[in-house]
């Protein structure tokens, strides 16, 4: 043991101190090469599987039988409401009517949720999917936005109006005794 200016006993030698590196939010671990911690988060999976249709049946069947209502909600979702569910709806079974495939206007949706929720391509691209299987296709999507805590039939400012009454808490009435006291 040494003995400092000030009388006070170390136990270690002062050139075996070890200078640490300056603390940046980056864990730093001699024992590996540096690794790229700005790489982009991974895409995730869907909630749902393609095929899932039978999930959630009244909206399977309002695909089935009326795709145009199924796709217009999930569009003015995925627009964040600057197009209603009516017009989105209405030009999509306009397409359908004068071309036969109105997959050329929906692929371009399930590609703008699958970027904005980061989902995954899978089990092919977006136009490829809707082009062979436009009903199963839509029900995921609906059935995503759905699981994602979305009410279909409230439309965007709907939902985002109902989130923002769940924010606020109501104040409570001031309690009251019931009996006069001096």
């Amino acid at each position: 043991m040494t003995k400092n200016p000030t009388n006070q006993s170390t136990s270690a030698n002062p050139h075996h101190f070890v200078q640490e590196a300056p603390v940046t939010g980056v864990p730093i671990n001699p024992q590996y090469p540096q690794q790229n911690y700005t790489q982009p988060p991974r895409n995730v999976p869907w909630s749902t599987g393609l095929c899932d249709c039978c999930s959630d049946l009244p909206s399977c069947c309002l695909t089935c039988w009326c795709p145009c209502i199924t796709f217009g909600q999930i569009a003015e979702i995925v627009d964040h409401g600057s197009t209603s569910c009516g017009v989105s709806g209405a030009l999509y079974a306009l397409i359908g009517i004068l071309t036969g495939c109105p997959c050329i206007y929906s692929c371009f949706y399930r590609s703008r949720m699958r970027s904005e929720y980061m989902l995954e391509d899978r089990p092919c691209n977006d136009c490829c999917l809707h082009f062979c299987c436009e009903a199963c296709a839509l029900c995921q999507e609906y059935r995503e936005l759905k699981n994602r805590g979305f009410d279909m039939s409230l439309g965007w400012h709907g939902n985002m109006a109902r989130q923002q009454n769940q924010g606020l808490q109501m104040p409570s009435a001031p309690v009251m005794e019931s009996d006069m006291k001096r």
